[in-house]
């Protein structure tokens, strides 16, 4: 079979990924705080022909460059662009955006498995945790404890500021501090375990510090501020998305013609004998 027929069909392989990462950021253009990914290629292995000779002076011969043909191509990279988002005013007291680097820090048990998230969806429970509106874990504070506001029912009003501190004012007209939201910085953002739901999870790359030393007060050591009764959403540029989508589109076109023209020239071999 013709080297040119796998090829073609690698590229249509990797060309469907690619797809495929066009179509997800497209259907998150409106997602709180979703982050667009792009797909890179690689050309794969050759096949060497004849391999190179230096130069002979001797003889008067040049030297020989070495023949190799590619057998295809593959999926390099998929890159998650962690570029900020635009700013969504929204009016809610309990929606926190990001402004700078860091991600909001949740757990489902109080602390001790963690996610983490752009997204600044949060409102207070019946019993005045606050958590996270779309699945229930409790918003963490710089400490990597849960923040609760002690006899909620009594409370009279509630406020966040940039700097996380949520502070109330309870029955008797005194200000009191419920904690101080929490951001986690890492080093390479990348390098974080995407899960669903606009969070993701620490993974080996993301930093080589212990993940609860990651936890720090909003604004410091190169951590985000925060805006109250805002939110963050997302960061697909649908030109961008649009004008990917064309050049994948016409490169799964150029690769299916590629099969095509091999299956005919196949054709042809096949008929030399009649």
């Amino acid at each position: 079979m013709m080297r040119s027929m796998f090829a073609a069909v690698s590229a249509l392989r990797n060309h469907q990924t690619r797809m495929d990462v066009i179509g997800n950021n497209i259907a998150n253009v409106n997602t709180v705080a979703f982050k667009s990914s792009r797909v890179t290629f690689q050309d794969v292995f050759y096949q060497t022909l004849s391999g190179g000779s230096a130069s002979d002076s001797a003889n008067n011969r040049g030297g020989i460059n070495p023949r190799q043909v590619g057998v295809g191509m593959a999926v390099n990279s998929i890159d998650t662009n962690f570029t900020q988002g635009n700013v969504e005013p929204t009016g809610v007291p309990t929606d926190v955006m990001i402004q700078g680097d860091g991600f909001f820090v949740l757990s489902p048990d109080g602390g001790t498995t963690k996610y983490y998230t752009r997204a600044g969806v949060f409102g207070f429970d019946a019993e005045g945790n606050l958590i996270n509106k779309s699945n229930g874990m409790f918003v963490l504070d710089s400490g990597g404890n849960p923040i609760k506001i002690d006899n909620f029912s009594e409370v009279e009003s509630f406020k966040i500021s940039g700097d996380g501190t949520v502070t109330y004012i309870d029955a008797s007209g005194q200000q009191n501090d419920a904690g101080q939201i929490g951001l986690a910085k890492f080093a390479n953002p990348e390098g974080l375990l995407k899960v669903g739901e606009n969070l993701y999870q620490f993974d080996v790359n993301a930093d080589s510090q212990d993940e609860d030393s990651l936890i720090g007060a909003p604004g410091e050591e190169g951590r985000g501020t925060l805006v109250p009764g805002s939110l963050e959403m997302s960061n697909v540029d649908l030109a961008k998305e649009f004008t990917d989508m064309i050049i994948t589109q016409r490169g799964y076109q150029a690769n299916a013609r590629t099969i095509t023209t091999a299956d005919e020239m196949l054709q042809e071999l096949v008929n030399l004998k009649r």
